[in-house]
């Protein structure tokens, strides 16, 4: 079992602080004395953090789809405050509509938000990360990165995306002290769906079906239960960080583990009942 070590004021850079997730655990981070440098395209929705926490929060303007900006701001950050410990990718939002009806603009920009952002932000703070001998990036994902939802097809390869790319960072980084967390909440009590959507153009195809239903009851709140504690769920994510090694998956809120449940062992036993047929195409002379 992973140990718990005391807790030590660390200094943490999280995107996508204005709201959310990410709002909390800033929130919880500042009132626990640690130090944090927060980013966010509106800076202005932490002015009243800035006045009660003064020079422990460290505000940055960010827009993760802007290369030169993310090693820009990152390199500033380290600057200011001589050291990171803790680097959590939490900007992200969703596109909802099915795959035909989003526009190429509209996926490429889900895309570039909630996987390439992540990607240039732990880049530019790796080699930071390594000259000061380690430290901990912290991925916030979803169980849609693990799960399929319908009119969720951009939203959830996003998600799988970040998640095969944190498979691999986790075994390039380990030599050096840093270690990797993917988080994987469920619902979330957060303004996600009012203001955290990008909604595709509805095609009249689809609003007779089962999915046009599905979809009026997700935009209405009704189609799913909301059930995630997002101060829980922000405190789960620091109290992450006292545990040594790193949980590589952190799943939050019991829809989350159910589906995850669900959708693994259906996996698995879809792997199993194909076991002769991978077998069956290994080279003759790989037989064995």
């Amino acid at each position: 079992m992973p140990a718990t070590a005391p807790h030590l004021h660390r200094t943490w850079f999280v995107t996508g602080t204005s709201s959310g997730i990410g709002r909390q655990l800033a929130e919880l981070l500042l009132v626990r004395g640690d130090r944090v440098a927060a980013t966010a395209r509106r800076t202005h929705a932490l002015d009243d953090l800035v006045a009660e926490h003064g020079d422990r929060l460290r505000v940055f303007s960010l827009d993760v789809t802007d290369p030169a900006a993310v090693r820009r701001v990152v390199d500033e950050a380290f600057a200011a405050f001589g050291r990171i410990d803790v680097v959590v990718n939490n900007a992200g939002y969703g596109l909802f509509g099915a795959a035909e009806e989003a526009t190429d603009e509209q996926i490429v920009r889900q895309l570039d938000t909630n996987l390439l952002g992540p990607v240039r932000v732990t880049r530019a703070a790796l080699p930071h990360l390594r000259e000061q001998g380690g430290g901990r990036i912290v991925q916030i994902s979803s169980i849609g990165g693990q799960v399929g939802f319908p009119l969720m097809s951009a939203y959830n390869a996003s998600k799988w995306g970040v998640e095969g790319f944190f498979e691999s960072l986790r075994l390039e980084v380990e030599p050096f002290g840093i270690q990797t967390t993917i988080v994987e909440p469920g619902t979330v009590r957060t303004a996600f769906v009012s203001q955290g959507i990008d909604q595709a153009r509805p095609l009249d195809a689809y609003e007779d079906t089962d999915l046009g239903e599905y979809r009026r009851g997700m935009l209405a709140g009704t189609a799913l239960p909301f059930i995630g504690d997002p101060v829980r769920i922000a405190r789960a994510v620091i109290d992450s960080a006292d545990r040594d090694p790193a949980p590589a998956r952190l799943v939050l809120g019991s829809d989350a583990y159910e589906m995850g449940r669900t959708a693994l062992s259906l996996r698995l036993a879809d792997l199993e009942a194909q076991r002769s047929i991978a077998y069956s195409t290994d080279a003759e002379d790989a037989r064995g």
